[in-house]
């Protein structure tokens, strides 16, 4: 019977090696799966590739993980944001290197990977410093660079919905990156803040099939202080 449901953050992450590529979802704080990133900094591995849309937001989630200094490189598309003050000291320091895509290059070549695809070209950086040293071709009379898949050894991402096969819903903005990494990682973890029984979830409103999902953990939302719920985008 596949039940791939596990009772805590740990035992969802599993073992995670120095020097592993982890794909983040999330964009800004919308979709961060804050408690992974918290399971993942209790794990301690070093020398980690994150990738992501943004460098961390105040001290919390991707941000705590970069100050832990267990991040080699961040490749995301926006690094600089108003409270993105950890990685701006990091990066000052030379602590922590940073590989700059565009977002939507970034989407792509994260597709790209759980698509089996080589290699493609992309015309958006052409002309600046992010295509220096990459192949330049000429197609339909308008330069191209080749960029090539970002793999991931291990997919953090957070859906709302899941079931035991590993299904997942995404709730609005939150959905994001979540559905490429899932396809590009060896390995998905996903946290849900339901759970949900086999025919529980409607498969049109199904966005990432369970083939794609190693482990599953249900986290509750986080009260705020009036006693309600967070709100997510």
């Amino acid at each position: 019977m596949i039940n791939k449901i596990v009772p805590t953050v740990t035992e969802a992450l599993g073992e995670i090696r120095d020097g592993s590529t982890i794909l983040v979802g999330g964009f800004g704080t919308a979709g961060i799966p804050v408690e992974l990133i918290a399971g993942l900094m209790e794990l301690a591995p070093k020398d980690l590739v994150i990738v992501n849309n943004n460098a961390g937001n105040g001290d919390t989630g991707l941000a705590a993980l970069l100050r832990s200094g267990m991040v080699r490189k961040i490749v995301c598309s926006f690094p600089r944001a108003a409270d993105g003050y950890v990685f701006d000291e990091l990066y000052r320091a030379e602590k922590i290197e940073l590989e700059l895509v565009p977002q939507g290059t970034l989407a792509e070549r994260i597709r790209a990977a759980g698509a089996g695809i080589g290699a493609f070209f992309c015309p958006t950086s052409y002309g600046t410093e992010l295509a220096m040293g990459k192949e330049v071709r000429e197609i339909n009379g308008r330069h191209h660079v080749l960029e090539y898949p970002i793999y991931g050894d291990v997919a953090l991402i957070k859906a709302e919905v899941g079931d035991r096969w590993g299904n997942l819903v995404y709730r609005k903005a939150a959905r994001n990156f979540g559905p490429v990494m899932a396809t590009a990682a060896k390995r998905t973890v996903a946290m849900v803040h339901e759970v949900r029984e086999l025919g529980g979830i409607d498969p049109e409103t199904v966005v990432t099939p369970g083939i794609f999902v190693s482990s599953i953990v249900k986290v509750d939302r986080a009260p705020t202080e009036a006693g309600g719920f967070k709100k997510e985008t």
